[in-house]
C-alpha cells in the first residue's frame, strides 16, 4: 500500500476539510469513519486508491463513493481533484512567503503595497544612521583615500552594491575594482598589501565566495571591511572593520533586496566622506568626466530654444557649446 502523509507533516486541504467537518455529525457510521480519518489525513486520497482508503478506514469501495457524494462530489476522483487544488492553493501561499515576503499578500491593493514598502524601508534607513559608527566610517573613508588600490567583493545580489560603490569611487579618483566572480576576486586579492582596502558586502554575511575573497585580501596585508547586515556572521567576525546594517524586516525576498537601500545608505556614505578627504582631486575629477560626457547628453530646454532664436557666437557663426 502506498505511504501517505500525515496532516501533521503537511498543510491541510482546507476547502475538503471544510466540508467534512460540517458534514460530519450527521454522517452514518461508516462515512464518519471515513470523515475522521481523513480529518486526521487530509492529503490521504492523493496517494491512495479508492480500495485502498476503504481498506483504510474498513469500509467499501461503494460507501466511500457514497461519502464523496455527500460532500458533493461526483465521486471518488472529482474528489481527490479537489483536494489537490485545495493543497495547490495553499503550496502557492506558501510559496508567496517565501520568495516575496511575509508582509505582502497577493490580494493586497497598490496602495497597502506601497504604504508598506514606504514604511519598511523608513524604519531601516532610520534604525541603520542610529547604529552607524561615524568614527569607523570617517576611517575606512581616509584609508580608501590613501589607498593605492580597492577591491570591492559581491556575489549575486551583493554584487550591484559592489558596482555602485565601485563606479563612484573610481570617478573620483580611487583606484577600485569590483569582483563578482571568486576566481578572479581570488587573483586580484592575493596581490593586495598595506596599502589597500578590500570591502566584502554579503547581506547574511555567509556567502562563502565573499569570505574566501575577503581572508585572502586580508592575509596578503590589505585593511579588510564587512558591510553585512549580520553582525555574528563570519564575515562580520572575520574583517578588520565590521559595518552593520538594520533591516528592519525582511518584507521582500530573496532576503537581499530588502537591504539594499540601507547598503546604498553607508556606500553613499562612504563615497561622500572619501570626496571630503580628496575634495582638491575630486572636484577635478568629477569635472573632467561631466566635460567628457557633455556631448552624450541632450540640450537643456533653454539650450534649443537659444539655439532656435540664432543667439550664440555672433563673430564664428556658430553656437557656442553651453555644456
Amino acid at each position: 500500500m502506498s505511504a501517505f502523509t500525515s496532516s501533521a507533516a503537511a498543510a491541510p486541504a482546507a476547502g475538503v476539510v471544510n466540508r467534512i467537518q460540517a458534514k460530519l455529525p450527521d454522517m452514518p457510521a461508516a462515512m464518519a469513519k471515513i470523515g475522521s480519518y481523513l480529518l486526521e489525513h487530509p492529503q490521504a486520497p492523493l496517494e491512495l486508491s479508492i480500495m485502498e482508503l476503504a481498506e483504510h478506514t474498513k469500509t467499501s469501495p461503494a460507501t466511500v463513493t457514497r461519502f464523496c457524494r455527500l460532500l458533493g462530489y461526483a465521486g471518488y476522483v472529482p474528489f481527490r481533484v479537489s483536494i489537490a487544488s485545495d493543497l495547490g492553493r495553499s503550496d502557492a501561499r506558501e510559496s508567496w512567503k517565501a520568495d516575496i515576503g511575509r508582509a505582502f499578500g497577493p490580494d493586497d491593493s497598490p496602495r497597502d503595497v506601497l504604504s508598506t514598502l514606504v514604511n519598511a524601508h523608513t524604519r531601516s534607513l532610520t534604525e541603520t544612521a542610529a547604529v552607524i559608527d561615524l568614527a569607523q566610517m570617517n576611517k575606512v573613508a581616509r584609508r580608501i583615500a590613501m589607498s593605492q588600490h580597492v577591491d570591492i567583493y559581491g556575489i549575486g545580489g551583493s554584487s550591484v552594491m559592489a558596482k555602485e560603490l565601485q563606479s563612484r569611487l573610481y570617478r573620483i579618483g580611487i583606484n577600485a575594482h569590483y569582483w563578482a566572480e571568486v576566481h578572479a576576486g581570488l587573483t586580484s586579492a592575493a596581490i593586495q598589501d598595506s596599502n589597500s582596502v578590500a570591502i566584502g558586502i554579503s547581506n547574511t554575511g555567509r556567502t562563502e565566495e565573499t569570505l574566501q575573497m575577503l581572508r585572502e585580501a586580508g592575509e596578503a596585508g590589505a585593511l579588510t571591511v564587512a558591510l553585512s547586515n549580520n553582525p555574528g556572521s563570519p564575515l562580520a567576525e572575520s574583517a578588520d572593520e565590521s559595518i552593520i546594517t538594520s533591516v528592519h524586516e525582511q518584507f521582500l525576498q530573496p532576503d537581499d533586496l530588502s537591504a539594499k537601500h540601507v547598503q546604498l545608505l553607508v556606500l553613499d556614505l562612504i563615497y561622500l566622506l572619501v570626496a571630503q578627504v580628496n575634495f582638491a582631486q575630486t572636484t577635478s575629477k568629477l569635472a573632467a568626466s561631466a566635460m567628457a560626457v557633455s556631448p552624450h547628453r541632450r540640450p537643456t530646454r533653454a539650450a534649443r530654444l537659444e539655439v532656435g532664436t540664432g543667439r550664440g557666437s555672433r563673430n564664428t557663426g556658430k553656437v557656442e557649446d553651453h555644456a
